[in-house]
């Protein structure tokens, strides 16, 4: 066994995976598992009664039953119907797959119902119940998406996916999913089922030749952990996403502390599946960050960067200001305190006034900026700016808003900020185009 692998592998590399789906025409879920030289057809079938001892809970089942065709190995393996029963292999081996596909099920959304899945191994060459596992998921789920299609469920009942793969210790190496003449001269062998969010489901794991220590079994784990993503994401591109709704939401840290400020943002990022939480109620001590550059992209990332530093969460932070043509883009980066530390939105507003006073209309263009930056807990930054434009009024105008809203007339409109009710502020204003170029950010990322 040193050197190369027998079919040339590397040590943590996967045999040739794919999964056909609707392999066969009636079962409501059916898939062909190759892994390697292994073949294993996998059948979902629905019964609409539950196991005996459900019967009146509400809640469905989900089992499973295993076999080896005749022709699946070098000898004929004869089959069970001619001995009079199962034998003690395939009864172990279809127990597992029950219960490995069960406990990611939502028996109560399930209903009384059964799903039967079927796993014919029709050619072995290792890993069979590893394949099984595997297969035997993404057909349950195909048949659970026909169930929903006929108003059978209301959704999905699947918490996560499932995978299965086996990892051992053949001529002192550590190797991801053993063939045969592997599996036979391993030291160790192990099978691990796993979910898609790294919690394991079971764990079998023999020394064959001698027993073996815990650094090797935390070894043969990261085998089986990298192995299982990647089954996992095989399973996805057939299957889709399963993850609810509710779940997909993120929880993100503003670094702002301004109120106003925060209410906006959740108001615009709650669509995008973004939860804004104060630094207060994320634990963040409360001390301040000095905003000393001369751009908001600069301060922007500063406040993001620093508090997430401390709280090691995703941190958004917002850096924003009026920037007037006539005052040569003031007051900028200093609109928070054009009129000096410490004054209120109050008196920015009458600065900015006496500045324009002699301004005529068509000189008091300007523009709202905003750059908002998020950071992640290991330096990865986006950054996205927005902008809207407009004038500044001769007055304030409006109950509505914050800072310089009073005073802004968007492009376009007859309305101050502070006149524009909330939602139709956050359509247009310079953090809603910021927000809308971060969520394009985000869907890129993800994309990766």
């Amino acid at each position: 066994m040193d050197g190369a692998r027998v079919d040339g592998r590397a040590a943590d590399q996967l045999r040739p995976f794919k999964i056909t789906n609707d392999y066969l025409m009636y079962p409501a879920g059916s898939v062909l598992v190759e892994a390697g030289n292994t073949k294993v057809i996998c059948t979902a079938c629905v019964e609409e009664k539950t196991a005996k001892h459900l019967t009146g809970t509400g809640q469905g089942w989900v089992t499973a039953e295993y076999g080896m065709l005749p022709g699946s190995t070098g000898s004929r393996k004869a089959r069970d119907a001619s001995r009079g029963k199962v034998d003690g292999r395939s009864t172990e081996i279809q127990r597992l797959i029950g219960r490995s596909l069960r406990s990611v099920v939502d028996m109560d959304k399930l209903g009384e119902r059964t799903i039967r899945i079927d796993c014919d191994v029709i050619q072995a060459d290792g890993g069979t119940r590893t394949a099984s596992v595997t297969g035997a998921f993404v057909a349950m789920v195909e048949a659970m998406k026909k169930m929903k299609e006929q108003g059978l469920i209301g959704e999905i009942p699947v918490r996560s996916f499932v995978s299965a793969v086996s990892v051992g210790k053949a001529g002192g190496r550590a190797l991801l999913d053993l063939c045969y003449e592997e599996d036979s001269q391993a030291q160790v062998d192990m099978n691990v089922i796993m979910t898609d969010r790294g919690e394991y489901i079971e764990v079998q794991g023999t020394g064959e030749q001698s027993p073996f220590s815990e650094q090797e079994l935390m070894e043969l784990l990261a085998l089986a952990k990298k192995g299982c993503g990647e089954l996992h994401r095989l399973q996805a591109e057939i299957i889709g996403d399963l993850t609810p709704a509710e779940e997909k939401r993120v929880t993100v840290v503003a670094a702002t502390q301004n109120k106003h400020k925060i209410e906006e943002i959740s108001a615009i990022t709650g669509e995008f599946g973004m939860d804004i939480v104060s630094r207060r109620d994320a634990g963040v001590p409360d001390f301040e960050v000095v905003e000393d550059g001369d751009t908001f992209e600069y301060n922007s990332e500063k406040k993001a960067r620093e508090i997430m530093e401390v709280c090691q969460k995703i941190t958004i932070a917002d850096d924003s200001g009026l920037m007037v043509d006539a005052l040569d883009g003031a007051p900028g980066v200093y609109s928070a305190r054009f009129a000096g530390d410490g004054c209120d939105d109050e008196a920015n507003n009458d600065k900015l006034l006496e500045l324009l006073r002699d301004v005529p209309m068509e000189k008091r263009t300007a523009k709202f900026v905003s750059v908002i930056t998020m950071v992640f807990p290991g330096g990865e930054t986006l950054t996205a700016r927005g902008e809207c434009p407009g004038h500044v009024a001769f007055e304030r105008r409006g109950d509505n808003g914050f800072g310089y809203d009073p005073l802004f007339v968007p492009e376009g409109y007859e309305q101050s900020f502070a006149e524009l009710s909330g939602p139709e502020k956050n359509k247009i204003s310079h953090r809603a185009r910021a927000l809308q170029k971060l969520r394009e950010l985000l869907t890129e990322r993800s994309g990766r």
